[in-house]
C-alpha cells in the first residue's frame, strides 16, 4: 500500500510547481460554504467534528466486501496563473471528462475557484452532470500550512474566506450543488488549519492511492501504481489539469475496465463518506 508520506509528496509537486506565486487576492465577500444541512436538497453525508471540534478528516471508506473506489479529480489552477492561461496554457482537461463519461464511472472533482472562473462552462457542465460532483480545492491554490512543498501561504485569519471565495466562484460559474467537501492545496494541513475551517461546515477529504499522474509521461505507469494500491473504499488522487498531468486520461481508460474486472464498483466520495456514517 503507498505511504500517506509518497501519497503527499507526488501530489504537493504538482502544487508546488502549479504556484506561479504572489499573494493572494484579498478575498470577496461571500456566503458561507454549505454545511451538511444546507448545501443541497440531498443534504450530502458530512462526517462529525473531530476533537475539540476540528474540521473532520476524510481518506477512505470502510474495507467491506463491497468493494467500492472514488477517483478523485484535482482540477487545479492557482490565483495569479491568469496570464498563464492567456499565453495558452492548458490547466483544463476536457478529454478526461469526456472518458469518464464514455465509460460511464461516477466521480468527484476537487475544484479551485480560480479553475472555475477561467473555464466556467466546463465547471457548470461538470456541475450539472449527475454523474459528478464538484468539491472545493480552495479558491487560490495555495497552502494551508507553513511547510507545503514551495506552496505561497494562506495566513490562518484568511483560510475560511479562501474556501468561501470558491464556493462563490462555483455559483457565478453555475454550478448549482457544490459539495460541503474540501481538499487541502497539496495535501498540507495541521491542527491550526483544521481549527480555522471548522465554521465552514465542511469534511476535508484526503484519499490513501496516489496514481502518480503529476507531470507523468507514461500512462501505463500511472495506471498500474493505481492498480497495486486500490482497496475496497480506497480514494484515489488524480489531476485534471492537461498541463500538469497530461496522461490521466489514457491511464483512466486503462485502469477503469480492469478495476471493473476485478469486482470494484467506481461511486463518488459522497457514497463512501456515507459508507463510512452508516459503518460506525
Amino acid at each position: 500500500m503507498i505511504t500517506r508520506v509518497r501519497s503527499i509528496t507526488a501530489v504537493c509537486v504538482l502544487g508546488a510547481a502549479l504556484a506561479a506565486c504572489g499573494a493572494p487576492q484579498a478575498p470577496r465577500a461571500a456566503r458561507p460554504a454549505p454545511s451538511a444541512a444546507s448545501a443541497a436538497p440531498s443534504q450530502p453525508p458530512t462526517l462529525a467534528p473531530g476533537p475539540a471540534g476540528l474540521t473532520p478528516v476524510f481518506r477512505n471508506g470502510p474495507r467491506t466486501p463491497d468493494r467500492t473506489v472514488a477517483l478523485t479529480f484535482d482540477a487545479d489552477m492557482t490565483a495569479d496563473q491568469g496570464p498563464r492561461a492567456a499565453a495558452g496554457e492548458r490547466f483544463d482537461n476536457p478529454g478526461l471528462i469526456e472518458a469518464l463519461r464514455e465509460l460511464k464511472v461516477p466521480a468527484t472533482v476537487f475544484m479551485t475557484g480560480r479553475w472555475a472562473e477561467e473555464y466556467p462552462r466546463q465547471a457548470r457542465g461538470i456541475g450539472r452532470d449527475p454523474l459528478f460532483e464538484v468539491a472545493n480545492h480552495s479558491y487560490s491554490h495555495y497552502a494551508f500550512t507553513g511547510d507545503c512543498y514551495g506552496l505561497p501561504t494562506v495566513p490562518e485569519a484568511r483560510m475560511r474566506a479562501d474556501v468561501e471565495r470558491a464556493y462563490a466562484a462555483f455559483r457565478r460559474a453555475g454550478v448549482p450543488d457544490a459539495r460541503p467537501y474540501f481538499r487541502f492545496p497539496g495535501g498540507c494541513y495541521d491542527r491550526r488549519a483544521l481549527r480555522a475551517l471548522t465554521p465552514a461546515g465542511v469534511t476535508a477529504v484526503q484519499w490513501d492511492v496516489v496514481s502518480g499522474d503529476a507531470f507523468a509521461t507514461d500512462a501505463d505507469a500511472v495506471a498500474r501504481q493505481v492498480l497495486e494500491g486500490v482497496r475496497p473504499g480506497s480514494v484515489v488522487v488524480m489531476h485534471c489539469t492537461r498541463s500538469a498531468a497530461p496522461t490521466t486520461e489514457r491511464a483512466v481508460r486503462t485502469l477503469v475496465p480492469e478495476l471493473r474486472r476485478q469486482g470494484f464498483r467506481f461511486v463518488r466520495v459522497s457514497e463512501l463518506i456515507g459508507a463510512a456514517h452508516d459503518w460506525r
